[in-house]
Parts: C-alpha cells; sequence; structure tokens
C-alpha cells in the first residue's frame, strides 16, 4: 500500500497512522532493545565462568552481537514493502545475519551453555526474513542447543547447564511465536491494501455513476429544452401566448434540470417509468414527432421500473436528436422495453449514451439491442433475464 495514499475513512486512517507509528522510528527499535534485557543471563554466565581477558572478550563479543541485532532488526523495519517482500533477502541482510551467527559461536567458549540463548535471538530475525524456509536452521539451532551442552562435560554442573535445557524448547517455540506473528502483520497488512483498492475502485465507480448520470440527465433535458425554445421562437410572431407557454416550460425544465443535476451527484436522483414516458411524450410533441407511448406501466415489473426508465429517456433523446423520425413508438413487457422510429436509421457509432445505457443494463444482467430497421427507422431493446423478472 502506498503510505503516501490518503486513508479512505476514518478507521483506516487511524489504522495507517497506528500502523506507522509502531513500525517506523524509534518504537520498534525501542522494542527490539527490550528483548535484549534477556542477555543479562548470558553476561552473568561469563561472569561466572571467564576471568580476566576471557571475561572482557566474552563481554565484547555479547555487545556487539547486541548491536548486530539492533541494526539487523532496525534495516528490516526500515525496508521498503517491496524490498521486504522479495523470495531473497537484501545482501546487506545476509552480512548482518552471518555476523550474528558467527557472534554467538564466539561466544559460546565463554558463555558455555547460556551462549545458546543467542541463537533465540538468531531465530527471530531469520523467521522473519524466510518463514517456513527457516526451519532447517530452527532445527540445527535446537537440536545443537540441547546436544551441544550435553556433549562437553565441563558444562554439565554449570549454571549455564540449567539454560540449556530451556534453550532447545525456547528455539522451536520462539519460532512459532515469531512465524504467526508476521503472519498476522502480513494479513492486516493484506487486509488494508485491499481496503484501500476497494475505497479506489469505489471513488471510480462513483465517479463513472456520475458522468453517466449527468450525460443521460443533461443529454435529455437540455433536447427538451432547446426543442421547445425552438418551438417557442417559430410561434413567437404567429401565436405568442403559446410561444409564452413553451419559455415557460423552459424555464421550468431548466430548473428541473439543475436539482436532477444536484440529485444526481448526491445519488438521490429518482428516476421512474411512468414518469419518462410523460416527459417523453411532451419532448416528443414539442419536436414534432407522432408519439405512439403507452400510459400504463402496470406490464412491467416493479423491480425494472427504474431502469427502464433510463432506457426511455436515453432512447427518445436519441430520437430527437438524430432520428428525423415522424413517428415513434414505446412497447413493454414485463421485462422488456422496446423504442422504434421510422427516422434515417444507419449504422452509426455508439456514443457516451448508450454505452452508459449498457452498462446500466448489464449490471441489472440484461442486454441492450440497438440497430437499424429495414427499410428504415432504428429500434432500441433492451431486457433484462426472464428468472430476474419473477424475484
Amino acid at each position: 500500500m502506498n503510505p503516501q495514499a490518503e486513508p479512505a475513512n476514518p478507521a483506516d486512517a487511524e489504522w495507517q497512522a497506528s500502523h506507522r507509528q509502531w513500525t517506523r522510528g524509534w518504537r520498534p527499535l525501542v522494542f527490539s532493545a527490550a528483548l535484549l534485557g534477556y542477555l543479562a543471563f548470558v553476561g552473568g554466565a561469563v561472569a561466572q565462568y571467564s576471568r580476566g581477558a576471557a571475561a572482557l572478550a566474552g563481554y565484547v563479543i555479547l555487545g556487539a552481537f547486541a548491536a548486530s541485532w539492533l541494526a539487523l532488526t532496525y534495516l528490516s523495519d526500515r525496508e521498503p514493502e517491496s524490498v521486504r517482500r522479495r523470495a531473497r533477502a537484501p545482501r546487506l541482510w545476509w552480512v548482518l545475519c552471518g555476523l550474528l551467527a558467527a557472534l554467538f559461536v564466539a561466544e559460546l567458549p565463554f558463555a558455555r551453555a547460556a551462549g545458546f540463548v543467542l541463537g533465540v535471538y538468531l531465530t527471530i530475525v531469520i523467521v522473519l526474513r524466510l518463514g517456513l524456509r527457516a526451519a532447517p536452521v530452527v532445527a540445527v539451532l535446537a537440536l545443537s542447543a540441547l546436544l551441544v551442552p550435553v556433549a562437553v562435560p565441563s558444562w554439565h554442573d554449570s549454571l549455564g547447564a540449567a539454560f540449556g535445557g530451556v534453550t532447545p524448547v525456547a528455539i522451536p517455540v520462539v519460532a512459532l511465536v515469531t512465524f504467526g506473528s508476521g503472519q498476522v502483520i502480513e494479513s492486516y497488512r493484506a487486509l488494508a491494501e485491499a481496503r484501500a483498492e476497494l475505497a479506489r475502485l469505489a471513488a471510480e465507480n462513483e465517479r463513472i455513476r456520475i458522468a453517466r448520470d449527468l450525460h443521460d440527465l443533461l443529454g435529455h433535458s437540455l433536447t427538451t429544452i432547446t426543442v421547445k425554445a425552438g418551438l417557442a421562437r417559430r410561434l413567437g410572431a404567429s401565436d405568442p401566448a403559446s410561444a409564452l407557454t413553451e419559455i415557460a416550460e423552459v424555464e421550468l425544465l431548466a430548473r428541473r434540470s439543475l436539482a436532477d443535476v444536484r440529485a444526481a451527484v448526491s445519488n438521490y436522483r429518482d428516476v421512474t417509468l411512468a414518469g419518462e414516458l410523460a416527459a417523453g411524450r411532451e419532448l416528443l410533441r414539442a419536436a414534432g414527432i407522432t408519439a405512439d407511448l403507452p400510459r400504463a406501466v402496470d406490464v412491467v415489473d416493479p423491480a425494472h421500473h427504474e431502469l427502464f426508465g433510463w432506457v426511455v429517456r436515453e432512447g427518445l433523446t436519441n430520437v430527437v436528436r438524430h432520428a428525423h423520425a415522424s413517428s415513434c413508438a414505446v412497447r413493454l413487457a414485463p421485462a422488456t422495453v422496446e423504442i422504434v422510429d421510422n427516422g434515417v436509421g444507419g449504422l452509426a457509432p455508439a456514443g457516451n449514451g448508450l454505452s452508459g445505457l449498457r452498462e446500466r443494463v448489464a449490471a441489472a444482467g440484461g442486454i441492450v439491442d440497438a440497430g437499424p430497421l429495414q427499410p428504415a427507422g432504428w429500434r432500441l431493446r433492451a431486457s433484462v433475464a426472464a428468472d430476474r423478472s419473477t424475484r
């Protein structure tokens, strides 16, 4: 997930902020440093079993191990997601991991069996990076912690021998816990990415919906306004009263169109089949086209009224704009609406309106069939699956 992307909602924003807070900066480093407190047992073993220069060497090695482990964990925290998810670890990681392993082995003569505690830390970084592929390494570390103290007689009665009995169990347990924690973190990360992607798709779908609704709404309304304004101009000289009536209707349509645009943006647009048939009848009348439109919509399944309303709106708008027709008819069935005109027809390419209409009908599980008729005319037919009309 892109850390610069805007969160989809307040919950995502809170999760992202918390994720960055605990996986970046000083907090993971402090947490890793706190885990190093367990190394005090190793330091105690060095003090008990080594003297003079040997003890100093044991402390230096232990300090170098702690510093290298902190550096390795800090490096992992700072890695980008793309690097962390690679099948192969970066070269610097392998160098630091090899250094940890060398320091771990070098510490054993000074801390004896207690030195295998360092294997727990080595297990954590290896499992976090390699996951299940670290199983052979974990097995070798656990077996070494179990068998080496037994094979060295001088370690049997030492304090380190007690640690040698716990560490063989601690190493595989820590490996399982680390692996499980890593899987949980990865699952949360994948979930956050999926939610961000869903939010992006939802925003894109909403943008497409608004664009499609505005096209359908304004295309129909502006076509009606244009036709009525032209009719008022023609009637202006011969019938001023009728011209004023048409102009008043143009004003009303303009106000209604503004309300429709606002409703479309807020997704509260209410389209009904009966309303679109009534508006279409008025549009065809103003354009001088004989309208054969049904006055009742009871035959259509109520679940399809809104969808068929959009079909009627787009179809009649296209008839007035492009058909040059003298008559137009609308036929309704329970799961079908058909618009036929006697215009010029032809194989005109589908515009944004027809493409948006196909998307609407396809989302409802239906299809749109549009094409010319012989010898003239055009037919637009939208239908949904028969079983959907009975639901």
